[in-house]
């Protein structure tokens, strides 16, 4: 199973930011970097600690996957965390990743719609449980077909942890690099995990304007 024994996040760049300002600070985050600091005190460096240096208020408002690539808001304040914290919680966010999978994809389009639940033999492992998983859904769309891949665009309709991961392996189109769900190919065909979030949209909490951020995806 793998574990973060050896974890050495990127440190070039050592923070990639792509909006601040009085209430919320954009980062653009590095696959191989936690989001926050890990159970164990070896994992100390994250995005949340290297922020604080700068921001000392900056908290979180949702995560990435440590080897998750791509934009994450933090918020500066109390009442910005609480306005952007309930836009999350109420799914008046908008959300776009990119993604290479294993395999062609044959159709151009769908909705992944597979309730997903805690693996608990095999943490941080999610699965499919029609039984007891929450109620999870995804769509997808081709942008393109490679030989034995596909680059796709998911937009999560919910939030729950490794969702884009269970349901792209649970239609038979296991993202590539991914080392708790691909097999020993898929693995191997990428250097990192190739799941990237590229575009994150809410209401700034104090203009109210509607705000889209964007990150370039580095695969």
């Amino acid at each position: 199973m793998p574990t973060l024994t050896n974890y050495f996040p990127p440190l070039e760049p050592y923070l990639n930011v792509l909006h601040q300002d009085d209430d919320i600070v954009v980062f653009d985050k590095q696959s191989g970097l936690l989001s926050v600091p890990g159970k164990d005190p070896s994992l100390w460096d994250c995005l949340e600690h290297r922020a604080r240096q700068t921001w000392p208020t900056a908290g979180m408002c949702h995560r990435l996957d440590k080897d998750t690539s791509g934009v994450l808001v933090m918020a500066l304040n109390k009442r910005a965390h609480g306005r952007i914290g309930s836009q999350f919680e109420h799914r008046q966010t908008t959300k776009s990743y990119i993604a290479r999978v294993a395999g062609v994809m044959q159709e151009d389009s769908g909705l992944v719609d597979l309730p997903l639940a805690t693996d608990w033999l095999n943490k941080p492992r999610q699965r499919v449980d029609f039984d007891n998983g929450r109620a999870s859904q995804t769509e997808w769309t081709v942008i393109e077909r490679e030989a034995n891949a596909t680059r796709v665009r998911l937009h999560p309709l919910t939030g729950r942890t490794h969702q884009l991961r269970v349901h792209m392996k649970a239609i038979g189109h296991v993202i590539l690099g991914d080392v708790f769900y691909a097999d020993a190919d898929a693995l191997a065909a990428a250097d990192r995990l190739q799941l990237h979030a590229a575009e994150l949209g809410f209401t700034h909490p104090t203009t109210g304007i509607f705000m889209t951020f964007v990150a370039p995806t580095p695969f």
